[in-house]
């Protein structure tokens, strides 16, 4: 059982981090110079038209990736990634991104425990003495590194992009192990902005391959469309990763945040009840699974936070229906598989995919029943709504209490019977900066100005221990003159 760090990062592994950061550094510093200065753009783009309208298809997807209709995600410690291969979910996505505080420690044992599951021998014991160990059978495993909008700077050689740390240092240690033991090492890309990102990871695995003796077009990479940009780009993206592809997925918390940074004067209602049948997300899904399907590869569906309450039957029966409602609307419109945030809702999940997907996927399944064209004023209306003062102090409650949890090197944290992440937190942020721009008028006939943010935010702190940084930081964050793009770029500096 491997434990020293040392061994994660020995000297070749080193040597390849160098290389690569050498390499793509700089592309990845432009495609971030290029995103500061670039207009929001509500459109299909004109000159990637033909990539549009042509109909090349990509090859079916391998035979160990070809079943996923249900993933799990969670972050890299030790007792969870046990937990989640052992699950019964076909897909555990070991997440260095949205559900991971970047500590060093953080990243460097995730690294560990996944050199050990891979290997089959990764174990754990609990501080009760209770045992931890893989099954015979265990979750497929792909892995999602951090954005490429975030750095890597606690290592000891130098600071570099933290997707290129994090990938780097899977794929060094363990791609060319996987290979050989007949396993393909898979990947899930986030944040992606722009279809030409696409293209660079696909320049990024391709060098991988080649510096590890891999066959090229081995890696294969699931894109989380969860930028607004992004969804007009779904052909691209696929096209520009090619072999590399293996589909797309519905990062729709995610979505509604970076909908609220590219519609800033536009106010959107209580994020509870921006539903997946609120016109805009309904359109986004559905473009998604007629584009992957088109194209011949996966239409993944997006998260199900939801966490099992174990002292409330009545309010539990109502939270699973939901997932089980949300997972009948996902498979009938054709995605190929779902996402789940804890155990307890898998068997629920497989029920509905087994139910109405009797083979491994549908990407062969065209549906007629929306293949109308989804338009741009589709995909960008407004859902319908109101904006109420209980979401303002929910927002308030949830974006504080994840924020202070990933100060303190927790990522993935249970709030209010939901598994909340970097992306929830950002929308609470978000709308909470676009409510007061906009100065929103609540249900309660009051107007959101800063002022009133200040009394109902002092108002909510009061339930909380003294933690001035973590206060100080999350009200800034709501009240700034510009919108900061991401919570844990500012944030990184304290942990």
């Amino acid at each position: 059982m491997i434990h020293e760090r040392d061994i994660i990062l020995n000297d070749a592994a080193i040597k390849f981090l160098e290389k690569i950061s050498e390499k793509f550094t700089s592309k990845i510093n432009s495609i971030l110079e290029v995103r500061k200065f670039k207009k929001a753009v509500s459109d299909f783009i004109p000159a990637t038209e033909e990539i549009r309208n042509s109909t090349w298809i990509l090859p079916p997807p391998p035979k160990q990736i070809q079943d996923r209709r249900v993933e799990i995600t969670g972050p890299v410690e030790r007792k969870m990634i046990i937990n989640a291969l052992n699950s019964g979910a076909n897909v555990f996505m070991a997440d260095f991104e949205d559900s991971n505080s970047p500590t060093l420690k953080n990243c460097l044992d995730g690294q560990v425990n996944l050199y050990d599951a891979v290997r089959g021998n990764i174990e754990y014991t609990g501080p009760n003495g209770k045992e931890y160990k893989l099954n015979d059978k265990t979750a497929t495993l792909f892995v999602r590194p951090r954005g490429l909008h975030l750095l890597e700077k606690h290592w000891d050689v130098q600071p570099m992009p933290a997707s290129l740390f994090d990938f780097g240092l899977f794929a060094f240690n363990n791609a060319k192990y996987m290979v050989d033991s007949g396993d393909i090492p898979c990947f899930y890309l986030p944040k992606l902005e722009h279809w030409t990102e696409a293209q660079l990871w696909r320049d990024i695995f391709s060098f991988t391959e080649d510096y590890l003796d891999i066959q090229q077009g081995t890696f294969k990479a699931t894109v989380l469309v969860e930028t607004f940009p992004l969804v007009f780009q779904m052909d691209e993206v696929i096209h520009a990763l090619g072999n590399y592809s293996a589909g797309l997925n519905c990062g729709r918390w995610d979505y509604i945040f970076s909908f609220i940074k590219n519609h800033p004067h536009r106010p959107l209602p209580d994020r509870d009840q921006i539903t997946m049948n609120q016109h805009f997300m309904r359109s986004y899904t559905q473009l998604l699974v007629q584009t992957c399907h088109k194209r011949g590869v996966h239409a993944m569906g997006g998260m199900a936070a939801q966490i099992p309450i174990k002292n409330d039957e009545k309010a539990n029966e109502i939270a699973l229906n939901k997932v089980r409602d949300d997972k009948m609307r996902e498979v009938l419109d054709g995605h190929d598989g779902t996402w789940v945030a804890h155990p307890g809702l898998i068997s629920i999940a497989k029920e509905v995919f087994d139910a109405h997907m009797p083979n491994p996927n549908q990407i062969d399944k065209k549906i007629n029943n929306f293949n109308a064209k989804i338009t741009a004023s589709d995909l960008s209306c407004l859902p319908i709504g109101t904006c109420t003062e209980k979401c303002l102090r929910g927002n308030i409650n949830i974006g504080y209490v994840y924020l202070k949890s990933w100060m303190s090197g927790n990522g993935c944290v249970p709030i209010n019977n939901l598994m909340e992440d970097a992306a929830t937190a950002e929308i609470s942020r978000s709308q909470i900066w676009q409510w007061i721009q906009n100065e929103v008028v609540l249900d309660s006939g009051l107007r959101i100005t800063k002022e009133y943010f200040f009394k109902v935010f002092a108002e909510e702190m009061e339930k909380y221990e003294d933690d001035k940084l973590a206060k100080n930081i999350f009200r800034d964050l709501c009240t700034s003159k510009k919108l900061d793009d991401f919570l844990t770029t500012i944030c990184y500096k304290y942990i």
